[in-house]
């Protein structure tokens, strides 16, 4: 975790204790470690050394000197033992002090204090990015391959945004150098290894993935509250303690210094393109392999990096989309062979877009808006319910940059269709293959259910029949964990009322409803759903585009769900 000095003479590490020693006085040395400045932009081999001391008992807390030995300028920075504790294990100091153990440092004593110290400051921060990867992604949270290079190159990030002229001891450090990396690398993984055993992570083949019992105990807005105080706390501390009145003596001998400042914040950007993006080891998976979300990955691209399309193949785009969302169907034309792909771009629609549909089912049923939100839910929710053994579109790449999902095309028939045949027949018995499918549909329901999954939109139209007979859930945008249920059922025996016609038999309303309520409780469905989905709460809200008599049937037939279990 740890680096001997190479550039500290003999001479220069004896001069350095023994000015310790002198600040010290009769208090017990606990630490004393040193590592190179480049804030300053000083990028050759004589930069300012920062001498850490830690002090048991010290008093006063916390006082810097600078001083010059060999000719080299050193700044000491005298801490007590608590105040240095309490800001590795608490951020007490909003890490000013303690974020030294970031980066390698030259153990003058105390290597073996400084790496138990180390790998505590490094389990706090990392457990600190879990939650914020749970509140930004609540729903992908569950399916994230984390690489450990991750949490290094966030974290660096980040003091890099507090204090910019950080980013200049960065690049002096060469993280692009094996060894380099290893070495900061190695205080990462022995604290994965203590977060592993509190059931907070699982490691496995390289990677790390956030428990379920973590990300279900920090889903909530608190997270974000308190993230965004402890970054302001942050950056106050590391703002003061980076311009001692001390210091400032020695840095202003420099009439460079209050360029250095400007200089950094205006080239921050330019400079920090150096550095790999955190996000490049964050990786989701689809049916091709894992998949970064940095990746900014267009349509033309993914034809040709992932199904290795020329340039002069033939690509024919079709919009088959509803009015929320962007849905476009790629036929690919390769050596006479068609493949066809689904890709949703999941773009931010506007208050007022959604204005019409939360004003109608206002106290019912919430939207999610963001288009992050919408693709995280749609790739979270396909990849659980398909590695639960369920029929799902295939997901083959995922651009979270562009926030796009491709994703195998289904070939079938769409269950609008078939509810819409049986309500045109003239005789019942020949809707008995097409209510069997409806049952299914039923069963399908009450599976996912079991799981705590909510679909939210179970429109007709977004389930389809494959050619094989399997029955696929297509739409996942604004499914959740622990939704609402009873939305599912409503909106599912409504909207295929929708297409019954008025002066069609009444009994077909009765038939396609009871065919899947029957379906629904013989895989285990809760009859409670069923019976509130024939509450007004819900009829309320399909009542504008189902007819009157078709909306009492079905809401009769849900109340009385209990004489329909076997």
């Amino acid at each position: 975790m740890t680096q001997q000095s190479k550039t500290l003479d003999s001479k220069l590490h004896s001069q350095i204790l023994e000015f310790c020693k002198y600040i010290a006085g009769s208090n017990k040395i606990k630490a004393v470690y040193a590592c190179k400045s480049y804030s300053l932009g000083n990028t050759n081999g004589m930069a300012p050394l920062e001498v850490f001391l830690v002090i048991y008992a010290f008093q006063p807390r916390l006082v810097n000197y600078v001083k010059t030995f060999c000719e080299r300028n050193v700044i000491f920075f005298a801490i007590d033992q608590w105040v240095f504790e309490r800001d590795v294990d608490k951020g007490f100091l909003g890490e000013a002090l303690s974020a030294s153990l970031l980066l390698p440092y030259n153990v003058l004593t105390g290597e073996d204090y400084l790496s138990s110290q180390e790998v505590k400051l490094k389990k706090r921060l990392v457990k600190e990015l879990l939650e914020n990867l749970v509140t930004d992604f609540p729903e992908l949270s569950h399916e994230i391959h984390i690489k450990p290079e991750y949490f290094m190159y966030e974290i660096l990030w980040s003091r890099t945004r507090i204090f910019p002229p950080l980013i200049y001891t960065l690049l002096n450090f060469d993280l692009k150098n094996k060894e380099n990396r290893q070495a900061i690398l190695n205080g990462y993984l022995k604290a994965l290894k203590e977060l592993e055993k509190e059931k907070i992570i699982e490691l496995s083949n390289g990677y790390v993935k956030i428990s379920k019992d973590f990300i279900a105990t920090f889903r909530g807005q608190k997270i974000r509250f308190t993230s965004l105080f402890k970054t302001a706390q942050r950056t106050l501390f590391v703002s003061m303690l980076k311009i001692f009145p001390r210091i400032i003596s020695f840095l202003s001998e420099s009439k460079d210094f209050p360029l250095i400042i400007q200089k950094a914040l205006a080239e921050n950007s330019g400079i920090t393109s150096q550095i790999e993006d955190p996000k490049k080891y964050l990786l989701v998976p689809t049916a091709n392999g894992l998949v970064p979300l940095a990746s900014r990955v267009d349509i033309e691209a993914f034809a040709k990096k992932t199904l290795h399309v020329d340039k002069n193949a033939k690509i024919v785009f079709e919009e088959i989309g509803g009015v929320l969302n962007d849905v476009y169907l790629i036929k690919i034309f390769v050596k006479g062979e068609e493949r066809k792909f689904v890709v949703k771009s999941f773009r931010d629609l506007s208050s007022f877009k959604w204005f019409p549909l939360t004003l109608w089912t206002l106290g019912t049923r919430s939207f999610a808006v963001s288009g992050q939100s919408r693709l995280e839910r749609e790739y979270a929710i396909n990849q659980f319910l398909s590695s639960k053994g369920f029929a799902v579109p295939k997901i083959v790449h995922v651009s979270t940059a562009k926030r796009l999902i491709f994703m195998e095309y289904v070939e079938g028939e769409n269950l609008e269709k078939i509810v819409k045949r049986i309500a045109s027949s003239k005789n019942i018995q020949e809707t008995a293959k097409d209510l069997e499918v409806i049952r299914r549909v039923g069963e399908k329901f009450a599976e996912i259910h079991a799981l705590g999954v909510a679909l939210g939109d179970t429109k007709p139209e977004n389930i389809m029949v494959a050619q094989n007979g399997e029955i696929y859930i297509l739409d996942f945008e604004q499914a959740s964990r622990n939704g609402d249920k009873i939305w599912d059922v409503a909106e599912f025996l409504y909207y295929a009322g929708h297409h019954i016609p008025p002066l069609a038999s009444p009994r077909i309303a009765e038939l396609v409803t009871k065919t899947f309520i029957k379906g629904y409780l013989k895989a285990g469905g809760n009859v409670d759903t069923i019976k509130k989905a024939g509450k007004p709460k819900y009829t309320k809200v399909f009542s504008v585009f189902t007819f009157p008599h078709i909306m009492f049937i079905i809401s009769n037939i849900c109340r009385k769900a209990d004489k329909l279990k076997e």
